[in-house]
């Protein structure tokens, strides 16, 4: 819930192995009153039960075949097509990039905003100078397409740019809609031990790892003046300068 996630199912596995129903019941009831307990509708959203095993090895039956019949089902009718964001300016964080011969360098990705057009100009941003450079083809499972949009996952072959000018990590965007920036302010939460977060308190200059899309970045946090430590559990403002 804390990170978005809008819908959930459930799959129970393994529930070949309870020879008793009454069990099975009792767990699905502690489920359901723990998702809403998160505020997730516990009481509607589906629970499959199942034996993956059974399934895997073609086993007929309810425990077999047919629980994975029916958790395609559930993802069919129960979670709804994602809305595109295809009226937003193109942003497509890289994955990877490859040189290919005779077509020159092409860059993978899964758009994140908007729609990205042959013959269309971008920008690169991001980690180094702002370059930019020309769409000279999309193509999407080995098919080559006339345009990308929000949710497709893409390979772009760019005009003119030599593999080692692109990287992992930075964004492919509409050129002029949005600009680098190397520190930032925010409110955070620091996960206690029995959440499966710290151990120990941190201290002003604390150096973690910032993860953005597709890359992490080492970034040095300053505290509040009247703040000389935090600890696990505590809520904090901090400004980050990414190194």
């Amino acid at each position: 819930r804390q990170v978005g996630v809008p819908y959930i199912i459930v799959f129970l596995n393994k529930c070949d192995l309870v020879d008793d129903a009454e069990l099975l019941e009792l767990v699905e009831m502690e489920v359901r009153e723990l998702l809403s307990k998160y505020e997730f509708p516990g009481d509607d959203l589906p629970i499959i039960k199942g034996s993956a095993r059974m399934a895997l090895e073609g086993q007929p039956g309810e425990m077999g075949e047919e629980c994975i019949v029916r958790l395609a089902e559930a993802l069919d009718t129960y979670i709804p097509t994602p809305e595109r964001a295809v009226d937003g300016a193109f942003l497509m964080p890289v994955e990877d990039v490859f040189s290919i011969s005779g077509r020159g360098t092409v860059v993978t990705g899964r758009v994140e905003r908007g729609i990205i057009k042959v013959g269309e100009e971008i920008e690169i941003v991001g980690i180094i100078d702002t370059v930019k450079t020309t769409c000279t083809g999309v193509e999407m499972f080995r098919k080559l397409l006339d345009q990308g949009q929000a949710g497709d996952n893409v390979g772009l072959l760019l005009r003119g740019t030599k593999r080692e000018d692109v990287q992992r990590g930075q964004v492919l965007a509409k050129p002029g809609s949005i600009k680098p920036h190397n520190h930032f302010t925010g409110e955070i939460y620091v996960l206690s031990k029995d959440e499966g977060g710290r151990h120990t308190p941190f201290f002003n200059n604390y150096r973690p790892q910032f993860y953005f899309r597709t890359t992490d970045v080492t970034g040095s946090i300053e505290l509040p003046a009247d703040k000389e430590m935090v600890m696990p559990g505590d809520n904090v403002s901090i400004t980050v300068k990414l190194i």
